[in-house]
């Protein structure tokens, strides 16, 4: 088995997450789990997708979906999530694919597909967390791409280490049960995107687009 690598939070920055997977240089053996919240903000969510769909030809790629992700796809069902996605970038994303239905007609399978979670060795990879004390089957699908404080800020007692985005710090946190990667790319001009990279004897370390 080779590395586990945990990307999060792109937000169409599609130059940034080049130049993080050039610094990696993912191997046939490696892992890489997407994260959540390719789209929204940044120019070129189009771009970023195409990316990491076209990365499976080179490693084992597993896609989580994120919040930007679950807005979008309940925006025409759902006016609260309507209103989150084009007030978040939204209007980035249906740039970038030349109109808003024209996401999923180009990469709905793609969108479709997207998993909560995944589970490789000791790690658990999610967007945003779990909710303390609820067991991982019964979690809601909102809890797992929305949470923030109430997560992060105490022990959450499953059997794994955890590595999440969604909240973003200026830095990796990195705490005896979970790791959040998120450090504000897309969000801000020039914040980095961050990726975790685990390799063959669990050493931990940081890469970033800098």
């Amino acid at each position: 088995m080779g590395r586990i690598i945990g990307i999060s939070d792109i937000h169409g920055e599609y130059e940034k997450l080049c130049r993080v997977l050039e610094k990696i240089t993912p191997k046939k053996d490696d892992t890489i789990i997407f994260m959540g919240d390719y789209i929204d903000r940044g120019k070129k969510s189009r771009e970023v997708v195409d990316k990491i769909i076209d990365m499976k030809t080179i490693c084992n790629c597993v896609y989580l979906t994120g919040s930007h992700e679950y807005a979008m796809l309940h925006a025409k069902s759902d006016e609260y999530y309507n209103y989150l996605f084009w007030n978040y970038g939204g209007d980035a994303t249906a740039e970038s694919y030349g109109g808003f239905d024209n996401i999923m007609k180009i990469h709905g399978d793609f969108f479709n597909s997207l998993k909560f979670y995944h589970i490789i060795g000791k790690y658990l990879f999610i967007h945003a967390g779990v909710k303390i004390g609820v067991p991982l089957e019964e979690q809601s699908e909102e809890d797992m791409v929305y949470i923030r404080s109430a997560f992060y800020t105490k022990p959450h007692h499953l059997p794994y280490k955890i590595i999440f985005g969604h909240t973003e710090f200026d830095t990796p946190q990195v705490q005896e049960d979970k790791i959040c990667i998120d450090t504000g790319c897309g969000k801000y001009k020039n914040a980095p995107l961050t990726a975790i990279v685990i390799d063959e004897t669990g050493k931990e370390s940081f890469v970033n687009s800098d």
